[in-house]
């Protein structure tokens, strides 16, 4: 947990030394508002994922994990909030104006509050109180991390790659959740997730260039099959997912030998 605590420091000691050093480029505040919006993402999408490396890796103590990586989460979407109102002067009207005017800012905004609440309540006293309504309250996560994805999506204009390999991964967690309880703890359903989760992301692709962007959607999904020029967000999505199941493997051998 020490390091896992101290690493969570690490991105945004990143971020202040390319600061420091003048390194973010011609416009470093918008550089750091992204940055920090990103590493709340992936973080978020990192603690979603505790819950699968439990099971696939036998490794219960992963779940002591999760509660300080969704705050991190949290942090790091503070601070993407935080820059935001500095590049605003720290005008709260004109901060107010532009997070109600602009639908990506108001979808962010609402992914914030969301993940405030469920920092908040994320307390042991928080769940006694609540009993089995917590568990109920905190299933949100899943509906927040979409919107998280979605503010990503609408942020990112033409180049959405990232935000599709995002959105991939994002997929695999939930396919897995999808599976029946009895099935988790088991290596089989792996490598039958990995393709399944790579054809969501490639679809998850075509429907944005085809309804968001002008852009010929159906060169973009023949592009999955083509690695002339590297491999597309869908492949990543279906290479980690055959990495899970590696790594699935690899534990349990371990732990048979031992």
């Amino acid at each position: 947990k020490l390091v896992v605590f101290l690493a969570l420091f690490l991105p945004g000691a990143w971020l202040a030394a390319q600061w420091w050093a003048g390194a973010l480029g011609p416009e470093p505040l918008k550089e750091a508002i992204h940055e920090a919006g990103l590493w709340a993402v992936r973080l978020t999408l990192v603690a979603l994922a505790v819950t699968p490396l439990r099971f696939v890796a036998a490794w219960p103590r992963v779940l002591l994990l999760r509660r300080m990586l969704g705050l991190a989460a949290l942090a790091y979407a503070l601070l993407h909030l935080g820059l935001f109102a500095a590049d605003q002067g720290f005008d709260p009207w004109r901060v107010a104006r532009e997070i109600a005017l602009r639908i990506y800012l108001t979808i962010g905004f609402v992914t914030l509050a969301g993940l405030g609440v469920l920092g908040w309540t994320s307390t042991d006293g928080w769940m006694r109180r609540l009993g089995t309504a917590w568990g109920r309250l905190h299933r949100l996560i899943y509906l927040i991390a979409a919107l998280a994805l979605f503010h990503f999506f609408l942020q990112s204009k033409a180049d959405v790659s990232e935000a599709v390999l995002t959105a991939g991964l994002f997929l695999w967690l939930m396919l897995w959740r999808a599976q029946p309880m009895a099935w988790r703890g088991r290596l089989w359903p792996l490598p039958g997730l990995a393709p399944l989760a790579a054809a969501a992301t490639a679809a998850v692709e075509y429907a944005w260039y085809a309804l968001a962007t002008n852009l010929p959607a159906e060169r973009v999904l023949a592009a999955n099959l083509d690695l002339t020029f590297g491999p597309r967000p869908a492949v990543w999505v279906g290479i980690a997912g055959l990495g899970v199941a590696a790594l699935g493997l690899a534990r349990r051998v371990t732990l048979r030998r031992r």
